[in-house]
């Protein structure tokens, strides 16, 4: 398996064809229509820019990926980053989730950001899983919170501690950087 950064133009409809029966089948995303290959391509760019969004190569077909974004867009939220992970539904169990996870948590740390942040829609226990295998702990639920699939969803919410030395380090931290290339 190969992990490497996404390429809009390359992956967009690769990354959307994994994600679409997410959207359409299943509560674990709160969109509801797919977007077209020419949002998730700018999505993929956005990201890409600020932080990072890696895909999963099996024989040059992409069968995961995982990215980073901003947690919030007020200042002080710079060190703190939002991850997802979707794996195509054939590539389940395999560990290409974990593979791609420590990949983008070693990316955010070498960025300077410090805490990654999971958002799950329950139930979902091998999402769940797959977050506290890579360093998560969950901190709280939001209760009914979307409306998706006939009925009320929670989302439990997981934070990874990217830095804790950061703790003790006096003064402000450094401003986080461009995400390293693999």
């Amino acid at each position: 398996m190969l992990i490497r950064h996404a390429d809009p133009d390359r992956d967009a409809a690769a990354c959307l064809a994994i994600y679409a029966p997410f959207v359409t089948d299943s509560p674990a995303t709160f969109e509801s229509v797919p977007p077209p290959v020419s949002d998730f391509a700018a999505r993929i760019e956005h990201y890409s820019h600020t932080h990072a969004f890696l895909v999963a190569e099996e024989d040059g077909t992409v069968v995961g990926y995982a990215y980073a974004c901003p947690h919030r867009e007020r200042a002080a939220y710079r060190w703190t980053a939002e991850t997802s992970v979707y794996i195509d539904a054939d590539h389940h169990g395999r560990g290409i989730g974990t593979a791609l996870y420590e990949q983008l948590l070693a990316l955010l740390r070498a960025q300077g950001m410090r805490t990654a942040l999971g958002g799950v829609t329950l139930p979902n226990d091998a999402s769940v899983a797959l977050h506290r295998r890579c360093g998560f702990v969950q901190i709280g639920v939001f209760p009914n919170v979307g409306w998706k699939g006939s009925a009320w969803r929670d989302v439990a919410w997981l934070a990874c501690d990217l830095n804790p030395a950061a703790d003790h380090q006096p003064g402000p931290p450094p401003e986080p950087g461009p995400a390293p290339r693999l």
